[in-house]
């Protein structure tokens, strides 16, 4: 039975309230474990000997249906798996699909440290956070133990990111573990003709291990079963992925049955899924239709269960698409994107600069902040509290008020009549109805805005009298 409720969690800890988890109540605590933003382990007192086998059975409950396998060490470890839904609107996904960009032992030095570079330093800033890149894929080319080996030794010079050695050859994937075993790699693959070869090595290094069966759903589970009999459990499941035609459909229709086998029960199978949107290389001669239909892939396979992806386009026009839909899928809809209430600086603000206010929802913010900074205008920009909501329907739910402005002030221990020589707030056009009440609770000026954060410079030029 998997627990899917506070109440249900609760029955299983100690009820004392002692707060050592760092939350008040019990029942806090265990709204913390369903949610999983705490650990069972911060509860001190069921890891004494007397709750032991309520710590077991609890432990037990709260394990995700999907397995989480773990790649990499430290800070820069990637978190597969670990989902309890097929469809994110239940609850929601919570390890993103990690997304591992190829290099490979043919490459020149020059090229390949280029490479890496690049894979390792893109960052694209979007709503409030850095989307970046997460892993990168070894890949033989040359058959070659020893050429496989200087590659990733070189890899790892360059790059901390976590590492997937792609072989399918067990000597090869030897000799890259010999270099890499202290960072965790994941090996791909093990096959119906290999699998004994890769099973050692998983076992002698203890990594985590890709089983690969192309289209054949019976032959991955038996190599599941073999493999966890084992006892080898860090595994992720590659059913092929083929990038065109009725084989794609076939391919998406075997990542729907496993994961929904998974979710449904199934522990042979439940484990992370790979996807290799990289396939699409072998049907494109053009690679700008190539790296196209790539995108289309990743695209698709993010959406439904792939966990991991081998991936080869490092172009923007790529990238940005593969980030930025992980991000929305991966955005919890049970809460809003938001960014802390505060009063914050845009630029670099005087007495003299104007203060601004919006709400805190992060698109909303971010909008706003990027129109003031793109366009040099310093300031004071204020988040107000209104729990997430844009500024529009924060007005009509009455989340944004005079009331939150005026305690958003104080919390931020903000006083406009010292901190500004005009004393004077700006709202959004699209609050206009609030300007008397913010009067009246702040004791302040207040002027409109534009309802659109994109014309904030024309309307600074026009109404703004202390920069004239």
């Amino acid at each position: 039975m998997k627990l899917n409720s506070p109440l249900q969690a609760y029955k299983y800890l100690p009820g004392d309230n002692c707060g050592k988890c760092g939350v008040p109540t019990c029942m806090a605590f265990a709204s913390h474990l369903i949610e999983r933003s705490l650990k069972l382990t911060d509860c001190t007192p069921i890891l004494e000997d007397k709750h032991k086998a309520k710590f077991i059975e609890l432990e037990e409950l709260l394990a995700p249906e999907i397995h989480e396998v773990e790649i990499g060490v430290g800070e820069r470890v990637v978190k597969i798996g670990g989902d309890d839904v097929l469809y994110r609107h239940k609850l929601t996904f919570f390890n993103q699909t990690a997304l591992a960009y190829d290099v490979w032992d043919t490459m020149d030095e020059e090229n390949l440290v280029d490479r890496v570079n690049r894979i390792k330093d893109f960052s694209k800033f979007y709503v409030g956070e850095f989307l970046k890149l997460d892993m990168i894929t070894v890949r033989s080319v040359s058959d070659e133990p020893d050429k496989f080996a200087d590659t990733v030794k070189k890899v790892l010079e360059a790059s901390d990111l976590p590492l997937v050695l792609c072989s399918f050859n067990p000597k090869v994937l030897k000799a890259g573990l010999e270099v890499a075993m202290d960072r965790n790699p994941l090996i791909y693959a093990a096959t119906r003709g290999n699998w004994q070869e890769v099973a050692k090595l998983a076992i002698e290094y203890d990594v985590p291990v890709t089983l690969f069966a192309p289209d054949d759903l019976d032959l991955l589970k038996s190599l599941t079963k073999t493999f966890t009999e084992m006892g080898i459990e860090k595994l992720v499941l590659d059913p092929g992925t083929f990038p065109s035609g009725k084989q794609l459909k076939t391919t998406f229709e075997n990542f729907l049955k496993i994961r929904r086998a998974g979710i449904e029960g199934d522990r042979d199978i439940a484990f992370p899924l790979m996807a290799v949107p990289l396939t699409a290389w072998m049907m494109h001669d053009d690679p700008l239709s190539a790296s196209y239909w790539e995108t289309v892939l990743a695209s698709l396979f993010t959406v439904r269960y792939g966990d991991i992806m081998l991936l080869h386009s490092i172009e923007p026009h790529s990238l940005l698409s593969e980030l930025h839909i992980r991000d929305t899928i991966y955005t919890d809809p049970r809460k809003p994107v938001t960014v802390k209430p505060d009063v914050y600086e845009v630029g670099s603000p005087t007495a003299d600069s104007p203060f601004f206010v919006t709400t805190n929802f992060a698109l909303t913010y971010y909008t706003v902040e990027s129109d003031l900074s793109s366009n040099g205008i310093d300031c004071y920009l204020m988040a107000v509290d209104t729990e997430g909501i844009g500024v529009e329907a924060a007005v009509a739910g009455g989340q944004l008020t005079a009331a939150k402005i005026k305690k958003g002030l104080e919390d931020a221990d903000f006083v406009l009549k010292e901190d500004t020589s005009h004393n004077i707030i700006i709202l959004p056009g699209l609050a206009a109805r609030l300007q008397g009440d913010v009067e009246d609770e702040t004791a302040a000026k207040v002027m409109i805005g534009p309802p659109d954060s994109g014309r904030i410079p024309g309307w600074m030029d026009e109404k703004w009298p202390l920069i004239k």
